[in-house]
């Protein structure tokens, strides 16, 4: 039997490195990799994927365009989604728009070679490994693994807070950068400059990993998320709102870090700063910690609201070589 045409479209190296670990070891497909969906639909008028995993969160064309490209097209191809956006809304999406199976990030060998035989995808077993083109497992940089860690970990916290507030919540690709303090003072205040903000800050160390999660509100859509949480008592203040949308997003964005890297986090007490002088004075008690600052930047918005807030998981930069460490196995 010829190899299958495999697909394996997802935009972070370390995300298709994870796919192809994943792959059964006895099933003859020839590989090829795309990093966006216009890449994949591309790949997919070619032949070159008769079976797809594919991602949601992409840039360019992202997942759910990517299936209904396809759909439209009416092209030939079995798609399995791989995604960390576990939301059941985004499930449901996948499924009506031509899914066959719905499998969250990092896949499990066991549930793909599973999934793939009870769709029947994997045929006679074969003798020959995979071909994987050169290019598909190039080094990984502490940045792309990081942020696909991070991008499984915002995916879960999503998923807890579309349960919370009956919304669906769309997710970016998270920015990852490292920064000098005064990049970050002066992006802070570029914020500022454009909307008034509340932030609510909370620290966390494991392992002596440590930083700050930031969570950014623009206070002109505090009263929207007010009624969205359902706010029945007066007794119920905005700060107090505040601090529980916090904990839902930073703890559970927190502990899909963890899990994934082996730590325990500690949380420190969750503190409302309220404006840019709380801010501000945030950043210069910790100038020195975070001389420089290993920033991921995660935007959520909230489908059919004008509302969206940022989290900023500021690491300490003597936290990047232990988080290297921590990596290492998925970065090689």
């Amino acid at each position: 039997m010829p190899m299958i045409p495999l697909l394996i479209c997802d935009d972070s190296n370390m995300a298709r490195k994870q796919l192809l670990r994943a792959l059964p070891s006895d099933w003859d497909v020839s590989v090829t990799m795309a990093t966006n969906g216009q890449e994949g639909v591309d790949a997919i008028r070619q032949g070159l994927g008769k079976v797809v995993l594919l991602d949601l969160t992409m840039p360019v064309m992202d997942g759910y365009q990517a299936l209904a490209a396809v759909r439209a097209e009416n092209l030939e191809a079995q798609i399995i989604v791989v995604s960390g956006d576990i939301q059941e809304e985004a499930v449901r999406r996948c499924m009506e728009l031509g899914a066959l199976a719905f499998l969250k990030k990092p896949a499990d060998p066991e549930e793909l070679k599973q999934t793939l035989s009870n769709l029947g995808l994997l045929g006679v077993p074969g003798t020959m490994p995979a071909v994987i083109p050169t290019a598909a497992v190039s080094n990984i940089s502490l940045h792309d693994a990081l942020r696909e860690i991070v991008n499984v970990a915002m995916g879960r916290a999503a998923a807890l807070l579309a349960r919370v507030l009956g919304v669906f919540v769309q997710l970016p690709v998270p920015n990852v950068n490292m920064l000098e303090v005064g990049e970050l003072h002066m992006a802070l205040v570029d914020a500022q400059s454009r909307d008034r903000l509340t932030a609510v800050c909370q620290g966390y160390i494991g392992d002596c990993i440590a930083g700050e999660a930031l969570l950014l509100f623009h206070d002109s859509e505090i009263s929207d998320m007010a009624r969205l949480m359902q706010r029945d008592s007066a007794d119920y203040t905005d700060m107090e709102m505040l601090l529980d949308l916090s904990a839902v997003l930073i703890g559970a964005c927190l502990s899909g870090i963890a899990e994934q890297i082996d730590v325990e986090f500690s949380q420190g007490h969750p503190q409302v700063l309220g404006k840019l002088n709380g801010i501000g004075e945030l950043i210069r008690i910790n100038q020195q910690r975070w001389k420089k600052t290993l920033a991921v930047e995660i935007s959520y918005s909230l489908e059919g609201h004008n509302i969206h807030f940022d989290l900023l998981m500021l690491f300490t930069e003597d936290s990047v070589e232990l988080l290297s460490h921590k990596l290492a196995y998925l970065m090689s």
